[in-house]
């Protein structure tokens, strides 16, 4: 009964501050348009909007390692309903830039509706394919959290990213150990980070550090790097 009405408080809370109630054929919705199953599910969007995140998320220490400051042009990729988003909006500030993208048209409307309320004018958000994040140029900072998992072509994406970013851009790319622990995904779907690593370095970026301040998850920072990353022919997985 108490997980019950945890998962009702939860669903209360996205939709207070999303603005969108995912409910009834919703899940037909979007499966019809989901390229494939891994992808996180609008109807779940409570998950994300925990009242202790902010704990063990430390989005502060994450925006300093990826030196993320006033007046910052920055994506947030996987932005879902923009827990990350409005952060990355109070630190870039007015003269700043944020391009929140998410390729289920759901998470697209929810990030919407998201920045009309809280009134932030330095969101813009994107609605992306599983091909392409349709990122501008001239990134400081793109920033990928949870989302890995889901990715149908990893290094395709990171390419995209890679070429979206500045010179001294960096791209900051948080997901779950396989340590076990807390919250996330199953533990036979998550990530090894030496696995994420390669794959940057097949498209062209190299790791400026792994990071294991947080609790449950890694961060890895990468730059730009000096090869060529990979011909498209080989970056299937």
């Amino acid at each position: 009964m108490l997980e019950s009405m945890f998962m009702r408080n939860l669903f209360a809370l996205v939709v207070a501050v999303v603005g969108v109630a995912v409910v009834g054929p919703v899940r037909l919705a979007t499966a019809q348009n989901l390229p494939h199953a891994r992808l996180f599910k609008p109807e779940d969007l409570g998950l994300l909007e925990g009242p202790d995140r902010s704990l063990w998320q430390k989005p502060d220490e994450i925006m300093d390692a990826l030196n993320i400051a006033d007046g910052s042009t920055v994506a947030d990729v996987g932005a879902g309903a923009g827990w990350f988003t409005v952060r990355l909006a109070r630190r870039v500030g007015p003269n700043g830039r944020v391009y929140a993208e998410d390729i289920q048209r759901l998470m697209y409307e929810a990030i919407n509706n998201r920045v009309r309320r809280e009134g932030l004018t330095n969101v813009e958000p994107v609605l992306g394919t599983a091909e392409d994040p349709m990122l501008p140029a001239g990134l400081d900072a793109v920033l990928m959290v949870d989302v890995y998992a889901e990715l149908e072509n990893p290094v395709s994406l990171l390419t995209d990213v890679a070429s979206a970013l500045k010179p001294q851009g960096r791209l900051g790319i948080v997901d779950w150990t396989k340590e076990g622990g807390g919250p996330g995904i199953p533990m036979e779907e998550r990530i090894a980070a030496v696995d994420v690593i390669r794959d940057a370095e097949t498209a062209g970026l190299s790791l400026l550090s792994h990071e294991t301040f947080l609790t449950y998850q890694f961060l890895l920072v990468f730059e730009l790097g000096t090869q060529s990353p990979a011909p498209a022919t080989l970056r299937a997985r």
